[in-house]
């Protein structure tokens, strides 16, 4: 078991007590709220035939004040009540969110597989949201059952006749409320996919920009989102419209409902069976019945959305991880050894690599599908379709994937910058006085701190969403700057100097080098000036080792090296 996985599960764990207690506190509060709400009907009628009917003054001013308490719990109730509710919902939503987030972030990865960043961002915020809504969805439900249960006994008391009716009577309507509630939740499902997918497609659109400009490509990418924000607001009318006949058909019922009640207490009136106060008791109770009613409707409405969120939510949750799971530490200290033997997956074919500890290893290839399968393979994305890679003589199959993230860093050439400043884009957290050393030799090895004074305020200057206020060079070089300082035993970069100008890039290689020396680094480069640098150089032809030796020897004497890399 992961750690990603206990600490998602710890934190549902742990929220889970909590949202019982609130939801036991909201709930008792709501049907206080509801008892006195109930009640009010029944000191009026008190008042009519005690009070008013008999002229007795006293009695009136008592029953008042009995009257004017009743609201002030009444109020008080209702805000308590309501805030523990809306609590609960807002809570219950940010368990998810941080449960979503952790799953998606597990070391051993897999819930992205298949699915856009918007997709995920739509779930761990709008479906979260509305399976957290359930919370205050299940406290109006409990309240207005204490409504109906209130009314049922006072009408029941006043009149068997009407008692039995409510009691008969709220059961078939919430029956039918619930069938009613049916092509809501799949047409809710349905509006959920089309947002969430319509939501993936932007966020995908929009971190290419530079490039559809650059290729001039805008319309065509306005024509494909219009198409599907289309889609996405055609199953969110068809959402409405079931909501719209679902509450409408359900508050048309409980119209009904209510008139029947209004109807028999007349009548029953009007045989002298009910004193006048007991009819505006009667009456007051039915037309209090509204609220809880309604209520019910609401509460189907939101539990069929909360129902179908849920399922999305859970899908995420449940998703398999694309590697296997270790229970074996890192055994420290990390020499760096790695080694590869018969790695197929991919563009590997049969792979056999031994990438000695504290070198600097180059590595280049005459296919790019063999860099990305090789870099998969190195930070444990993905486990080989067969053979093994092992670090320091252990397979990585038998190592905790968080462990091994934090021994070997992979640093893929088109990893993103976040909102923020630069600083914090090379030093997430906050760091000691003692460190800012390591940043700035970091930042130097990585001829960032050039970007930096080029900037309006340093490295305190935001570097806007996904760092688009800097050029392609520029955030190559903020990218590489961050790898250095986060000081992984194994460093894996792959092609760290594609936008840069050939000058800074042998700058670059000379400061990589000096930076990681004694540290096992490889760079999955075609670049000359990198793969000059290097202790030793490694070429990947066709999925299998082609050649070793030095950049210069390869040069020389491997004519496939040479076009691959001087080309």
């Amino acid at each position: 078991m992961g750690a990603g996985e206990l600490s998602g599960r710890d934190v549902l764990t742990r929220s889970v007590k909590g949202q019982i207690r609130r939801v036991a506190l909201g709930s008792a509060l709501g049907c206080v709220h509801q008892l006195g709400e109930a009640l009010v009907p029944v000191l009026i009628g008190v008042v009519i035939d005690q009070a008013v009917a008999g002229q007795d003054a006293g009695r009136l001013a008592l029953w008042l004040g009995v009257l004017a308490l009743m609201y002030v719990t009444l109020s008080w109730s209702f805000r308590l009540g309501a805030k523990a509710g809306e609590r609960g919902a807002e809570e219950a939503a940010h368990t998810l969110r941080l449960a979503i987030v952790g799953r998606v972030l597990d070391a051993r990865g897999g819930a992205e597989d298949g699915r856009l960043p918007g997709e995920l961002a739509n779930v761990a915020t709008e479906d979260a949201k509305r399976v957290g809504a359930v919370n205050m969805a299940l406290m109006s439900g409990i309240w207005a059952v204490a409504g109906v249960a209130v009314s049922a006994v006072a009408l029941l008391l006043i009149s068997v006749t009407l008692g039995l009716i409510v009691l008969l009577g709220t059961p078939v309507l919430l029956w039918l409320g619930h069938l009613l509630s049916k092509p809501l939740e799949r047409r809710s499902e349905a509006e959920q996919d089309r947002a969430a997918h319509a939501s993936g497609v932007a966020a995908d659109l929009v971190a290419g920009l530079r490039v559809l400009k650059g290729l001039g490509a805008q319309q065509a990418a306005v024509e494909r989102y219009r198409r599907t924000s289309r889609i996405s607001l055609a199953a969110t009318l068809r959402s409405a419209r079931a909501e719209s006949w679902q509450t409408g058909l359900v508050l048309a019922l409980t119209g009904g409902f209510i008139a029947l009640i209004a109807l028999v207490g007349g009548r029953l009136a009007l045989n002298g069976s009910l004193t006048l106060g007991q009819l505006v008791s009667a009456v007051g109770l039915a037309l209090f019945l509204l609220g809880p009613l309604e209520t019910f409707a609401w509460v189907n409405a939101e539990l069929a959305q909360g129902r179908a969120s849920a399922a999305r939510v859970a899908e995420v949750l449940a998703t398999g991880h694309s590697v296997v799971d270790g229970d074996e530490s890192v055994a420290e200290p990390v020499r760096g050894e790695l080694r590869l033997r018969g790695v197929r997956l991919g563009g590997l074919d049969g792979v056999d690599l031994d990438l000695r500890a504290g070198q600097l290893t180059g590595i280049a290839v005459t296919d790019p599908a063999g860099a990305e399968a090789l870099l998969r393979c190195l930070g444990r994305e993905t486990d080989p379709e067969s053979g093994s890679v092992e670090l320091d003589g252990v397979p990585l199959t038998r190592l905790d994937p968080t462990g091994l993230r934090a021994a070997v860093l992979v640093a893929a050439h088109d990893a993103a910058l976040f909102e923020g400043s630069l600083a914090a884009n090379v030093t997430p957290q906050e760091e000691p006085a003692g460190d800012r050393l390591l940043t700035e030799r970091a930042m130097a090895a990585a001829r960032a701190d050039e970007v930096a004074e080029s900037l309006p305020y340093g490295p305190a200057t935001g570097v806007g969403e996904g760092g688009r206020s800097l050029s392609g060079g520029q955030r190559q070089r903020v990218l590489l700057a961050r790898a250095l300082r986060a000081g992984a035993s194994v460093l894996v970069v792959h092609d760290p100097t594609t936008a840069v100008d050939t000058v800074t890039e042998a700058r670059i290689a000379e400061g990589l080098r000096e930076f990681r020396q004694g540290r096992t680094t490889i760079v999955v480069t075609n670049s000359p000036a990198l793969l000059a640098v290097t202790d030793h150089v490694i070429l990947l032809d066709a999925g299998r080792v082609g050649a070793e030796g030095t950049h210069a020897e390869l040069v020389r004497t491997d004519a496939t090296y040479r076009t691959a890399v001087l080309a």
